[in-house]
């Protein structure tokens, strides 16, 4: 098969991967600095980065956009922020567009269900915002607004990839709603973890990660956003044991630094 007509997901580190689908490149909420790095998490609140990233900014290929979850230093850190070019589109929500653009960095926020479209050499990527909830109850007011995301890309009008990227939202059976609008999912990039701070559970756990897996049913799951920062108290063990225990297969493990094949024909 050509390049152009590829699709795959490099593992950076957290929530950080690059995609390549055919012509166009992203990068998903970049974060860089090295392990022993502090970012901060809003309210007084800070975490420790665990382990480094699979690659540095310097080492990607030249990107189209990034896909930014949210506005939280463990996607979106110091290290990103002096990286990163400002006229590099940032794809993110509305709340997260106006931080940055008063960074004069170049951003479009999407309300959810609201899409952004792109076209090149016959292909067409298209970006759905998706609904997410960081926090419980009341809690997720005090946190920033977070979105899932449906990434489309066709080729000459055929349908090749709809991939799923869960951003940092805990699981609620509204989130069926995605599998009703959307259709079948092709892959998911889970972001797992089971976050605490002052024992409240931010991102979804093993539990809750398998959850949402077998809502969804997607062709394939991969794994992310689960043992980077300190904060992260339940590890990827937790949720490959509960799909197991499930009989939730078509889910895998990705290694940092490693490059998995997207295809509707898993």
């Amino acid at each position: 098969m050509s390049p152009a007509l590829d699709a795959d997901v490099t593992f950076i580190g957290n929530a950080t991967t690059l995609l390549r689908l055919g012509t166009f490149t992203l990068l998903t909420d970049p974060a860089f600095g090295p392990a022993g790095s502090r970012v901060h998490l809003g309210w007084g609140a800070w975490t420790r980065r665990l382990r480094d990233p699979a690659m540095a900014y310097a080492d990607l290929p030249p990107l189209d956009l990034v896909l930014l979850s949210h506005l939280h230093g463990d996607h979106f850190d110091r290290a990103a922020r002096r990286a990163l070019p400002s006229t590099l589109p940032i794809v993110t929500t509305p709340q997260a567009q106006r931080r940055l653009r008063r960074r004069d960095f170049t951003t479009t926020g999407l309300p959810t269900w609201d899409a952004r479209e792109w076209r090149r050499d016959g292909q067409l990527l298209r970006i759905t915002a998706l609904p997410g909830r960081h926090g419980p109850g009341l809690v997720d007011r005090l946190l920033p607004d977070v979105m899932g995301s449906l990434i489309e890309w066709e080729v000459d009008g055929a349908p090749r990839l709809r991939l799923y990227i869960t951003g940092d939202t805990l699981y609620r059976p509204h989130l069926g709603e995605i599998r009703q609008r959307c259709g079948e999912i092709d892959a998911m990039l889970i972001h797992l973890g089971g976050t605490r701070l002052l024992g409240l559970l931010l991102t979804m756990d093993g539990r809750q990660g398998a959850d949402l897996t077998g809502l969804i049913r997607p062709r394939l799951t991969l794994p992310i956003h689960y043992d980077d920062y300190a904060v992260m108290k339940s590890p990827l063990s937790d949720f490959l044991t509960e799909c197991r225990n499930r009989s939730l297969t078509r889910v895998r493990a990705l290694e940092r630094g490693e490059t998995v094949a997207l295809s509707p024909a898993l």
